[in-house]
């Protein structure tokens, strides 16, 4: 593409992206807008009051976007000489908003996750601010503790000892529209208080079918470091946080993925008051429907969600729910397709019955079912004290020998020995072998495994370039972990 054709290009997309900016705000200010095309070309005074807007939001925002440096233990570069190999401190950079004035932040759990030292850089004051009138705790670097993460969602809060913040307020009742113009601020590859533009690709994606969380698309650019800082709109308001991107490279691909506003506010508010986040179950599980699958089935509609299991005897079965219902709507939230279903499970209040309409064949039908609260096993494994003890730096995990204790928080009594990975270790250079918290590791190769210090003992005979076979149990079932020494 020649650089000519390039400029063009970045002209329309500005300019696309300037008039829908301009006609939004002209239904809101009329009188301004007419004023605005008394004065001049009308495409240059669209970018004018597009710059002008951006550059005010900006200003509001970033002063309540930190940096949060992690500090955890992992494996140093070796060279080749396996003989020499030690532990040594790694550092991890993210992003993180400031949710309250009193010094609580969100952030990702992916963040902080396995971080021995947390701390927070709050941004500078700005440039044209005078001297007398700076922010008391700007530019400071400040040590943070972990008040609570949820990793299903990828949420956590931390907390720093300062007073008298810049913050901003979360809403869970912003309308998100697919195609309006959002910004993107954090710390990229460190580069503090970076902001970037682009919209909103959808407004809820699933990108991986296994895993039920839901996410809103964006293209404004994300790259490493990014993670746990805010999406927002043009008004101001928190449409997401920025947890993930796909990418080939490593980079912005125009692929970012952010949790929508009303689950990180759901997960504050659970965090702060509980240390942890309660969701609810009802003892049923929904899958999309596909036109195959209401063709076979002879459904009523050919999208939505379906009930595909029903627990014995649980919450869902005692309140008539069966196998086959069309999910309509729950909590009167419209249902078309699974996020939607597991969005709105998400956030239903514990202390609440489920409304859940449904189709029978043709008929409509609606149930009021009790919920339980959904234990998350893995979330109760991270809070096991003097994990630093317990780290595997050659798994790059924290482990625990599985002991009562452990055996009731998995759920599990059929393991009698073994090893529970208790949590990944941060750090950039982490040994991807597959292992995941809650995995029971019970061999490696054919030899049974009864405590940390004997899977420790065991690592430490193998080279770089071994090959390393774990037999572990995920979720009751037995599995094997195949992957070479590093």
């Amino acid at each position: 593409m020649s650089t000519l054709h390039f400029l063009k290009s970045s002209v329309i997309c500005l300019l696309l992206a300037a008039t829908a900016y301009a006609q939004k705000a002209t239904s809101r200010r009329s009188s301004d807008a007419a004023v605005v095309r008394s004065e001049g070309p009308a495409s240059s005074n669209i970018l004018q009051e597009l710059d002008g807007s951006i550059e005010s939001l900006v200003d509001k925002l970033s002063p309540a976007v930190v940096q949060i440096v992690v500090a955890g233990y992992g494996p140093a570069e070796s060279h080749g000489n396996t003989e020499t190999a030690t532990i040594v401190r790694q550092h991890a950079v993210g992003s993180g908003i400031i949710v309250d004035p009193d010094g609580y932040i969100i952030t990702n759990a992916h963040v902080v996750q396995g971080g021995q030292r947390i701390r927070v850089i709050l941004p500078p004051p700005p440039a044209d601010s005078p001297l007398d009138v700076q922010p008391i705790h700007a530019g400071q670097i400040l040590d943070a503790t972990v008040i609570g993460m949820h990793k299903a969602s990828d949420l956590a809060l931390l907390k720093i000892e300062a007073t008298n913040l810049p913050s901003v307020h979360l809403r869970n009742d912003v309308r998100v529209r697919q195609g309006e113009v959002v910004l993107a601020i954090g710390s990229p590859e460190g580069l503090r208080d970076s902001v970037s533009m682009g919209v909103i690709s959808s407004v809820a994606r699933q990108p991986d079918p296994d895993d039920p969380m839901v996410y809103i698309q964006t293209d404004a650019a994300l790259n490493p470091g990014n993670s746990g800082g805010p999406l927002v709109d043009v008004e101001g308001n928190v449409v997401g946080i920025n947890t993930l991107i796909i990418s080939k490279g490593g980079g912005s691909e125009g692929l970012g993925f952010a949790i929508p506003a009303e689950i990180v506010d759901f997960d504050y508010q659970h965090l702060r008051k509980y240390g942890r986040v309660q969701r609810v179950t009802m003892g049923a599980k929904a899958q999309n429907i596909t036109p195959t699958l209401a063709a076979g089935l002879g459904l009523a509609r050919s999208w939505g969600a379906i009930i595909s299991n029903v627990s014995p005897d649980g919450p869902a079965e005692t309140a008539g729910l069966r196998p086959e219902d069309v999910v309509v709507a729950i909590d009167d939230r419209r249902i078309i397709a699974l996020p939607d279903f597991i969005a709105a499970l998400y956030l239903h209040p514990v202390e609440q019955k489920l409304k859940v309409d449904v189709l029978r064949g043709t008929t409509p039908m609606s149930f009021k079912i009790p919920v339980t609260v959904y234990q998350d096993s893995t979330d109760e494994l991270s809070e096991i004290p003097d994990l630093q003890k317990n780290l595997i730096w050659q798994l790059s995990v924290f482990a625990s020998d599985l002991d009562d204790r452990i055996k009731a928080m998995l759920h599990n009594d059929d393991s009698d020995s073994g090893i529970v990975v208790v949590a990944q270790a941060g750090g950039p250079h982490n040994v991807d072998t597959g292992l995941q918290a809650g995995d029971v590791i019970l061999a490696i190769a054919h030899t049974p495994l009864h405590s940390v210090s004997q899977l420790q003992a065991t690592l430490s005979k193998f080279k770089s370039g071994d090959p390393v076979v774990l037999q572990i149990e995920r979720d009751g079932k037995l599995q094997y972990l195949a992957f070479e020494m590093e």
